[in-house]
């Protein structure tokens, strides 16, 4: 028997929950949470990425234990083996405060870890309330420091901006919109399921010089955010 939460509304990303797989497929599976509304474990979520099938990992009828990876307002839930981030990257909103480690200094600016999927960047300007000649005379490696998001960015590079000041200026979001995967994966892999026998088979100048500047930061930034999440 699944395990019982309270309201739909207590389902949060990142939390833990305890299911049984209703129903398997070659997409995935129907994982029975106690919401009233089975939840998908897609394929792509599975604990190891050596695994190639679902029946490599889980059967119908187990007992497993996944975490929230997404949520939708019409009651649908996708679901992780993997444990996720301290921070999921659904709830970084722009204005949230959090404590991190300064991992990477650069002249541009530092690196911070603060329990996200990826580390955070505060840009020279955003480290102080008045001016700063380099990072290095603010922060060291290892250092715990109090940022602010200030800017988040979607897709593939998902790209976090921090400040450090006590007044950040202007936030802007830009993020990546919401999937359709929880809605209509969901429905039609229900529906594939209800056709399907239940023991089937799983299947130069000066503006030159400030584009190659500005190319070179950006690569930096891309390096150092596959690295981290590596």
């Amino acid at each position: 028997m699944a395990e019982q939460v309270e309201t739909q509304n207590g389902i949060e990303v990142g939390n833990q929950v305890n299911g049984r797989v209703k129903h398997l497929g070659m997409y995935g599976a129907l994982v029975d949470i106690g919401t009233g509304q089975d939840a998908l474990l897609h394929i792509s979520q599975l604990a190891d990425d050596e695994k190639r099938s679902f029946e490599d990992v889980v059967h119908k009828g187990d007992e497993i234990t996944a975490y929230i990876l997404k949520t939708r307002k019409d009651g649908h839930v996708a679901l992780t083996m993997e444990k996720p981030p301290e921070v999921p990257w659904q709830t970084i909103k722009a204005g949230n405060m959090y404590t991190g480690s300064v991992i990477r200094i650069e002249n541009f600016g530092v690196f911070v870890d603060f329990g996200a999927e990826r580390p955070g960047m505060v840009h020279v300007s955003e480290m102080a309330d008045g001016y700063v000649k380099s990072p290095n005379d603010v922060v060291a490696i290892g250092q715990e420091v109090e940022v602010r998001v200030i800017n988040k960015k979607g897709g593939r590079s998902k790209q976090i901006d921090l400040s450090m000041k006590s007044e950040p200026e202007q936030i802007e979001v830009f993020d990546e919109p919401e999937e359709e995967l929880p809605t209509s994966m969901a429905q039609a892999f229900r529906r594939a399921m209800e056709e399907q026998d239940d023991d089937a088979p799983v299947a130069p100048s000066k503006k030159q010089e400030k584009r190659n500047r500005n190319a070179a930061q950006d690569d930096i930034v891309a390096r150092t955010l596959r690295n981290a999440s590596s």
